[in-house]
């Protein structure tokens, strides 16, 4: 691997650079993931730090390749973007590609040319210096495929030509090196009896005859064996020979699909690429990908159907039965394509080997094209690959075959709303559905836009004309027996999961059950891990992924790949998980592995007075280093996984695990209180009181959490009621640290209510609670607390003197967080006492330190603090954008007192 800008060549010095490139290079344009670069680059051992060197790698590519657009970075990793002539090994596919369709049509001195300017970029072995991995080496593979089938070419167009004397050095050198390449040992033969040599092309016969049996105990192929027979006859006709004739014209593909639907740009993608390359080309191999129902097979054979007439010699069509219980083997495959061929039984070699090899000679100067349905491996599909670009095969599967050299993976997702709207009323009637628009878009998202669904369902209407499209939306509506209405004859959506499903081992299909219960939403990678009750599960992922079971959509903030199950394929799950003992162990070991998760990454937050006050053992964990690297950026991943800790929130209450359900909502209020959302607050708690079971214990924690919100949204009846409810909980079991978490928050209450002398005695019960457990961080907050009702109290002198204490301590235990907090309210206090200047500036160290840790709740306060000095000072314009921006940050965070705080000070500003 080497580039050059334009001057000289200059190699890649390190090598994992370099298997980066390689990689890149093969798989261009195509996106390559960031995790298949890691495998290239470590072989399955990758460091922690894997992704980011990854990333530097890509930035030394840049910089050695001058910045110029080359390699772009995707959602999910990395593409290389380069024209024809900036990778020469695409410029050499192109230009073999070029030479030999000029060849074809007559214009042999472009040919030549090409094919010559095409070999002189040969400088050995493809892809050297890096390791040659399953990808690399199919590439490198099809490159020698390709400088072979250029010799091919160029030695025919000689042999045209009558330059029979010319190449016989040249075919020799070729034999040399592929000793069972055929078609050279046929052009030696045609040189040398038209060089008056016949003699010796009868004994270049026999030794291609010995070295065929004994590598392969395989006779040679029919077009070789007629010209042997033509020498010995003495009727070689001048020019190419025709080998052994074409056979009648075979047209085997099913009958093309009426009302075909949607798909354009696939379509219109894989006709592209099946346009034949000729002789010194490789085939073009597509394989249509995708989940069950997804209409592979009708987007392969309506391309089909539209190429057909460039592939005149045959239409191959075969069913390769993949998810059947016994996928149709090689030999099988060949015997039925040979004998289709004109191939009788007793010519038909034993051998998968010895059968594909003869269909390769066989095609070699044919224009066919293969249908390959439903295939279970690329070990079903290799043997029956043809050998040039004359002919194209297009293979569908429920799997990624990335083991299949050479090939273009087209995936097939969901119908757009648009085009699963159109089939269903090129099934139903354009007028039937138009008449009931709603119902008709309620049946498409029912069927989860997959054609197969929807197909059913209209064949349903299309079947009842009585009914009205409201009334088969309504049956689907339920999802417990959507899978029952989404059958019709020999179409059925629990079916066809059910045939994905068989082949996959045990595991695989406990996984993918167990996976119903996330609900509607995306995943990341280790939740099988728990599920299955194992340290890690990757093996299990990947097969569901090739498998087409389970889509990898995306790649999140924290850098985790994220995962999806299709809706209807979901619905198929639950029904397998079911709610047995089993089950529900899988379900608390992964809530266990979600709160252990939480826990850790506040472990990594600032120290919080709302962090849980009962030490809970864990239920299941995840290995320290995987749990650790997921959570190193904590406040990221908590903003990645928000959504999905609800939904597990709600997985948690709907199996009745009252423990697990209030640990899991506990320990997400600091989370929570930093990022102000108050509606999550509000909601997981309300949600985790509602499940039975709790001990007092338990619900003191849920009562407390739930009153510190109301307060937040300035309920404080309702949070004083909930405050002394938990307070009295704590006292009656004995909780003391719980006791002082309480009575903090009824001082809070008190304070919010002006009642300061009540608040003041709650606070000093608490930080006598928090004194007696040595708990530094939460003496400072308390203390800082006690500051502000000195300041309510207008005892400015002693607000002072509580809030250089709590600052002291702050500074002590490196609690950044609570210095800024403090610092906010020293910055208030003085800008009371008159030293307004040096508010702002205590104020602006507190921003930055709430903006460096990403404190939504606290920035937007310190902006509010902001805006009401500068606009105490008449100053409007450092008033308005800070006023401006805190209330935007409330009301996206729910809290709407103090959005109403700023707007009211905004209109005293405008008035």
């Amino acid at each position: 691997m080497e580039v050059s800008d334009g001057t000289r060549w200059q190699a890649i010095g390190a090598a994992k650079c370099r298997a980066v490139l390689g990689r890149l290079v093969a798989q261009a344009p195509d996106v390559v993931l960031t995790d298949q670069l890691i495998d290239e680059v470590w072989s399955g051992t990758p460091p922690k730090s894997a992704p980011t060197q990854i990333h530097g790698y890509v930035l030394r590519l840049r910089r050695l390749l001058d910045d110029a657009g080359l390699v772009v970075t995707s959602s999910r990793g990395y593409r290389l973007v380069a024209d024809t002539g900036d990778v020469d090994a695409t410029a050499f596919e192109s230009w073999v590609r070029d030479g030999v369709a000029a060849l074809r049509q007559g214009d042999a001195d472009r040919g030549t040319r090409l094919l010559g300017d095409a070999l002189a970029l040969w400088r050995g072995t493809p892809f050297a210096d890096i390791v040659p991995t399953d990808r690399v080496r199919a590439w490198a593979e099809r490159l020698r495929e390709l400088r072979l089938s250029a010799f091919e070419a160029r030695f025919d167009d000689e042999l045209d030509r009558g330059r029979h004397a010319a190449v016989i050095g040249e075919v020799r050198a070729q034999i040399a090196e592929s000793p069972l390449r055929e078609q050279f040992w046929r052009q030696l033969m045609v040189a040398l009896y038209h060089t008056g040599r016949q003699a010796e092309a009868l004994h270049e016969y026999q030794r291609l005859r010995a070295v065929l049996v004994e590598e392969l105990g395989a006779e040679p192929s029919p077009g070789v064996r007629a010209v042997h027979q033509q020498i010995l006859d003495g009727t070689l006709p001048a020019g190419r020979p025709t080998g052994a004739g074409r056979p009648a014209a075979v047209r085997q593909l099913p009958a093309a699909i009426p009302d075909f639907t949607g798909r354009q740009a696939e379509a219109d993608a894989l006709v592209r690429f099946l346009a034949p390359g000729g002789r010194g080309a490789a085939p073009a191999v597509a394989v249509v990908h995708g989940a069950p129902g997804t209409g592979k097979s009708a987007l392969a054979l309506h391309a089909a159907h539209l190429v057909g007439d460039a592939f005149p010699d045959a239409h191959l069509y075969l069913d390769l039965a993949g998810t059947s219980s016994r996928p149709r083997g090689p030999d099988d495959l060949l015997a039925e394509v040979l004998r289709v061929l004109g191939f009788d039984g007793r010519h038909v070699p034993d051998g998968a080997a010895e059968r594909s090899a003869l269909l390769r000679s066989h095609l070699a100067d044919l224009k066919a094209l293969l249908v390959l349905d439903d295939a279970a491996s690329a070990r079903q599909v290799r043997p029956l690959l043809p050998p040039n670009g004359n002919s194209a095969v297009v293979v569908t599967s429920r799997r990624l075959l990335t083991d299949l050299p050479g090939a273009r993976h087209f995936e097939l997702g969901t119908f757009a709303p648009a085009e699963a709207h159109r089939l269903l009323s090129r099934i139903v009637g354009e007028e039937r559905v138009a008449a009931e628009p709603g119902a008709a878009q309620a049946i498409a998202g029912f069927c989860g836009y997959l054609p197969l669904s929807i197909r059913i369902a209209g064949g349903k209407l299309l079947g009842r004309r009585s009914w009205t499209l409201e009334v088969l939306s309504e049956r689907l509506a339920d999802e417990t027996r959507r899978l029952a209405e989404l059958k019709l004859g020999d179409l059925d959506v629990r079916a066809g999961v059910d045939l994905s499903l068989r082949s996959l081992p045990d595991d695989v299909v406990r996984a993918f059950g167990l996976l119903g219960l996330l609900g509607p939403h995306d995943f990341p990678g280790w939740v099988i891990a728990p599920l299955l009750d194992r340290e890690r599960a990757d093996d299990v992922l990947d097969v569901l992924v090739d498998a087409n079971l389970v889509q990898l959509v995306s790649s999140d903030d924290a850098g985790q790949p994220r995962y999806r199950l299709h809706d209807l394929l979901r619905v198929c799950a639950v029904e397998r998980c079911g709610d047995d003992v089993s089950s529900r162990a899988a379900v608390r070991r992964l809530l266990g592995a979600w709160v252990d998760l939480v826990a850790r990454a506040q472990r990594r937050r600032p120290p919080s007075l709302f962090e849980p006050v009962t030490d809970e053992p864990p239920v299941w964990a995840l290995p320290d280093a995987v749990a650790d690297r997921l959570v190193r950026d904590p406040l990221t991943w908590l903003d990645a996984e928000r959504h999905l800790l609800s939904a597990m929130l709600r997985l948690a209450a709907g199996r009745r695990f009252a423990d697990l359900c209030r640990i899991l909502a506990a320990a997400l209020v600091p989370y929570y209180d930093d990022r102000a959302m108050h509606d999550d607050w509000l909601a997981s708690h309300e949600l985790a009181l509602g499940v039975p079971g709790h001990d007092d214990l338990g619900r003191a924690v849920l009562l407390r959490g739930l009153a510190q919100v109301q307060i937040y949204r300035d309920e404080l009846a309702e949070a004083a009621d909930n405050m002394t409810r938990s307070l009295a909980l704590f006292r009656s079991v004995g909780h003391e640290l719980g006791e002082g978490i309480a009575a903090s928050g009824m001082a809070t209450v008190d304070r919010c209510l002006g009642r300061f002398d009540t608040s003041l005695r709650y606070v000093q019960r608490s930080l006598d609670a928090f004194v007696k457990a040595k708990d530094r961080s939460k003496e400072a907050q308390l203390r800082c607390s006690v500051g502000r009702l000195m300041v309510a109290q207008n005892r400015l002198r002693d607000a002072h003197t509580w809030f250089e204490q709590a600052l002291a301590i702050s500074l002590e235990q490196g609690d950044v967080h609570r210095e800024g907090v403090v610092l906010r309210e020293i910055g208030e206090l003085r800008h009371r006492t008159g030293e307004s200047d040096h508010a702002l500036r205590d104020l602006d160290h507190a921003l930055g330190i709430f903006t460096a840790l990403r404190d939504d709740g606290c920035v937007a306060s310190t902006l509010l603090t902001f805006g009401q000095i500068h606009a105490d000072r008449r100053d409007r314009d450092k008033a308005v954008p800070p006023l401006l921006r805190a209330a935007e940050m409330f009301r996206r965070n729910g809290n709407r007192n103090c959005e109403q705080d700023c707007r009211d000070l905004l209109d005293v500003l405008d008035g």
